[in-house]
């Protein structure tokens, strides 16, 4: 199966950094958003085919974690509010002796209700004829429809046996509601116990970061410098959150480049965008330094209106601001920034209102960040852009990209630079998660010299 191992609980100990109250605390709260005639169902992660009958590492499917913190694929997440014998029911495989030879220890049904805390488990196989029962009767389904198109599929076979019994007097459910509805806002909010295993995976990142920039050396390919990144992540308990993007020189204005397959060359800037997961929580971090350790004139220059538009945004994370007003931030610094390089031509307010500066800048400022890297939760409200609250956690990210061929000056063409942050918001004001890794060009060369 090529999972990712994961340390399985006993009864009432913490899981994974998560304690047991507070997955059972999850439940509840979700469960009385839906309401008494609602029924949320959840299936797990698939595994995933990497060719022929090997697989992906596996990861749980991160709302299906979010709710129950058991790690097995093949398994399926029922939540009844208010049913007499037990509101939490999962199904799950089976223990068997022969498969979890090869493929390791199953928690089984009983493990289930006694490690991971379900009121009941069923085998999984025992699902066809457990499920329309459980639907009987309730108003609202609350499921992800179209993420698993063979499950709507079943899903919807069970609610049709449930129909076919109306003249005997079934009551089928009537209303289906997208789960993330409910489940995501819940899950924008972090807590405290998810703050301090994000810390945890920012610790891991910093050293990460510090040992990509020992490994990254004129004539060093950018593979062995996402190999120390990898090594880094592993040699504490955690993974690569997302596949590291590791670009030297015009490589860098690739905004997704993954292939970090070149050499690196001197004079180059080295953009590396990468973060750990620790306990299924990620981290998100881009620092861009020289390769041969100081940065040119115009490197610095484009470097330190970035800096400067990150500083910018970060002054508006705070309760009461909007999500978009640190953008807004960064895009006015960055715009001025470029205007009085010579990059951009005409006055602010003209640069600001054609968006010319999408040319060199063409993305968001940010994301939510948690147990996805691009985490779950609207940005808007209403159709206005939401207020910042304490326990949301985010990136800042601005960056200038000026690819080979623009219309600009040679000496300017091939930078790309991105200094990108984690931020939690408290409630009077912010926490950097990730203030650990320099970011301010002095420190980067210092510790850069220091490489010997």
């Amino acid at each position: 199966m090529n999972a990712r191992p994961q340390r399985r609980a006993t009864k009432g100990e913490s899981m994974v950094g998560i304690a047991a109250t507070e997955f059972v605390r999850r439940r509840r709260q979700l469960m009385r958003m839906a309401g008494e005639d609602a029924i949320a169902i959840l299936p797990a992660a698939a595994l995933r085919v990497r060719s022929n009958d090997t697989h992906y590492p596996y990861r749980q499917d991160s709302d299906f974690w979010y709710l129950s913190g058991f790690p097995e694929p093949e398994a399926v997440l029922v939540l009844v509010p208010g049913r007499s014998h037990g509101e939490v029911l999962l199904f799950c495989r089976e223990r068997d002796p022969e498969r979890e030879s090869w493929d390791g220890a199953r928690a089984g049904p009983e493990g289930a209700v006694e490690q991971y805390g379900c009121d009941d488990a069923y085998p999984i196989d025992d699902m066809d004829e457990i499920l329309p029962g459980l639907l009987e009767g309730r108003s609202r389904v609350y499921y992800h429809f179209g993420r698993d198109i063979e499950f709507d599929i079943k899903l919807m076979g069970w609610v049709n046996r449930v129909r076919a019994q109306v003249r005997h007097g079934a009551q089928p459910p009537h209303e289906f509601l997208e789960l993330g509805h409910l489940l995501h806002e819940q899950r924008l909010f972090k807590s405290a116990a998810e703050l301090r295993l994000m810390r945890h995976a920012a610790m891991i990142t910093a050293q990460a970061h510090a040992a990509a920039m020992i490994a990254a050396r004129v004539g060093v390919h950018e593979y062995a410098v996402e190999a120390a990144l990898l090594h880094a992540f592993r040699r504490h308990d955690a993974y690569a959150a997302y596949h590291p993007i590791v670009g030297g020189g015009a490589r860098a204005c690739v905004l997704h480049y993954i292939d970090n397959n070149q050499k690196l060359a001197d004079g180059e800037l080295l953009l590396i965008d990468a973060g750990a997961e620790y306990q299924s929580y990620a981290c998100d971090v881009t620092r861009t330094f020289p390769v041969n350790g100081r940065y040119t004139d115009e490197q610095r220059q484009l470097y330190e209106v970035v800096l400067a538009a990150q500083h910018a945004a970060l002054a508006l994370a705070r309760p009461g601001s909007s999500w978009i007003a640190g953008h807004e931030a960064a895009v006015a610094v960055i715009t001025e920034g470029l205007l009085s390089l010579g990059l951009l031509k005409g006055s602010l307010k003209k640069a600001l209102a054609s968006e010319s500066y999408k040319a060199f800048y063409m993305h968001k400022t940010g994301h939510w960040l948690g147990l996805d890297v691009h985490d779950v939760g609207d940005y808007r409200l209403a159709g206005a852009y939401r207020e910042l609250e304490p326990g949301m956690v985010f990136t800042i990210e601005p960056g200038i990209y000026i690819a080979p061929g623009s219309k600009v000056p040679a000496r300017w063409q091939g930078i790309g630079i991105r200094i990108e942050d984690d931020v939690a918001i408290t409630a009077d004001g912010h926490e950097v998660l990730t203030a650990a890794i320099p970011s301010a060009p002095d420190e980067i060369e210092h510790m850069l010299a220091q490489r010997g």
